[in-house]
């Protein structure tokens, strides 16, 4: 039960409060205690400012006046009920006190016996008698005109209605203090079960989410930052979920990506092992076995970089290049695929452009992979539309591909570059190439856009910075203006 934010919150905050308030009772009961003991105090130094009155200057002619003047002062001493008074004589006997009562032979008198010592004849003392009562006792001497000691005035005030009050005040803090200590250890108590009991259901929640149920969720009690936390579990999961969705759907695509083509190569290797056919059909099988084969290399090569990419180890050989020639190359070599799937690739090629900074393999890539989707996308008779011009305002060069294929849904848009995420279906991919363009461009320092419209088609918006040489001028070329729409 004590354990955890249980057992921090006894140590170190329930633990510090009990410690305050005892040293706090304590503190009390000693300054309450030092108040009535110096209530005492003052009671006794007034009587002895009052005696000052009876012996003017403490003095006396002689011991017989001095007995007279103490016996008349104890007769009408005001203060009997509070307090004793002794008269003591030059021997150092108690005479007469205030009680009426004959007084104890051999009591112990330490403050007479320092008074004696002492130059101004007075001293105080606190103790306890013989019988185990606690007193505080002044003495002060009286002496004639040559300095000798005629005699001694005591007061003596027991000391235990100061305790007993003393005692009441430190037991009322006692029980106010206990029941401060109550209050806190309930309102504590429940504060912290509104803690634990939450965090251990997250905790639960959290070890059935790390084993796979996604359905899990936590129940929001509280408009605080624990429920913000339960929010964020919920979510989490919901997230998890649908990548463990994206993930599952991504290897089912990849699973039949690759036996695609290895169902066509397998198919056509067996059929020429086991005859010679002829001289058409063994090129078709030939053809098909390559053409097969340059797609598992690819889909193969797409998977180790996105590898590569997850793990941070995708290297750029970066290097200063001209990007209408990757351009180029990357339209020239889907011509013969447009030509022989019925769509038309348009290409208005600029004449001159600065040269950018990059990797041209891994930009060749990602145009690779754009013009791919569009192709992929478009019906037959459909256009894709491919623009390189320099925006002077980003100073960049933009590259724009652009189709009037099937298009993607509005809230699909957002998602389309992440790992995994396919909107259509229905068409053959891995739903990563996009993803890994995204990434590749990002290491250029570019930015990949995407504008689509369902039955509209799409259009992808490529940046990549101009290069910059402080030593070398680079001529910039006239900005082409992309067109709104692609006319053949």
């Amino acid at each position: 039960m004590f354990k955890g934010i249980t057992k921090r919150w006894i140590i170190n905050t329930f633990g510090v409060i009990v410690a305050v308030i005892t040293l706090l009772i304590i503190c009390l009961s000693v300054s309450i205690q030092s108040l009535c003991y110096s209530s005492v105090e003052q009671a006794l130094l007034n009587r002895n400012s009052e005696l000052s009155a009876v012996f003017p200057g403490y003095k006396c002619s002689n011991t017989a006046e001095f007995h007279n003047i103490s016996a008349k002062y104890v007769e009408d001493f005001l203060y009997k009920e509070n307090m004793e008074l002794m008269v003591i004589n030059a021997n150092g006997r108690v005479t007469v006190t205030s009680t009426g009562f004959e007084p104890d032979e051999g009591i112990a008198m330490p403050d007479y016996e320092n008074a004696l010592e002492e130059e101004s004849g007075f001293a105080q003392w606190t103790g306890k008698l013989s019988s185990g009562e606690k007193v505080m006792a002044t003495t002060h001497i009286i002496s004639n005109s040559n300095g000798t000691s005629v005699g001694a005035i005591r007061y003596v005030v027991s000391l235990r209605k100061a305790n007993l009050y003393t005692f009441i005040a430190s037991l009322i803090a006692t029980v106010i203090g206990i029941i401060i200590i109550g209050c806190m250890a309930f309102s504590g108590t429940y504060f912290i079960r509104s803690i634990v009991k939450p965090v251990r259901e997250m905790s639960e929640t959290a070890k059935r989410i790390a084993q796979g149920d996604f359905d899990a969720k936590l129940t929001k009690m509280y408009d605080d930052e624990i429920g913000d936390l339960c929010d964020s579990i919920n979510d989490m999961a919901k997230e998890l979920d649908a990548s463990e969705k994206l993930k599952n759907d991504f290897i089912s695509r990849v699973s039949h990506e690759l036996r695609t083509p290895l169902t066509a190569i397998k198919g056509w290797a067996e059929t020429m092992q086991y005859g010679v056919p002829d001289r058409i059909t063994l090129e078709k099988g030939m053809s098909v076995i390559v053409n097969e084969s340059s797609r598992l290399t690819g889909i193969v090569e797409e998977l180790l970089d996105f590898s590569k990419l997850q793990s941070g180890r995708l290297t750029m050989q970066m290097e200063k290049i001209d990007i209408l020639a990757e351009v180029d190359e990357a339209v020239y070599m889907f011509k013969e695929r447009a030509l022989s799937e019925g769509k038309h690739l348009l290409y208005d090629e600029p004449e001159i452009m600065p040269p950018v900074f990059g990797d041209r393999n891994r930009l060749k890539q990602v145009f690779i992979n754009v013009l791919d989707n569009a192709l992929k996308y478009t019906p037959e008779g459909g256009m894709v539309g491919v623009q390189v011009y320099q925006d002077f305002k980003e100073d960049m060069i933009k590259i724009i591909v652009a189709d009037n294929g099937c298009g993607i849904a509005a809230e699909d848009i957002p998602k389309i570059k992440d790992k995994f995420y396919k909107a259509n279906q229905k068409v053959n991919g891995s739903g990563i190439g996009l993803a890994v363009a995204d990434e590749i461009i990002k290491l250029h320092n570019g930015h990949l856009d995407i504008d689509s419209s369902i039955d509209v088609g799409t259009t992808v918006t490529i940046g990549i910075p101009i290069y910059k040489n402080q030593n070398e001028e680079v001529e910039p070329s006239v900005p082409a203006q992309f067109p709104d729409t692609i006319e053949e």
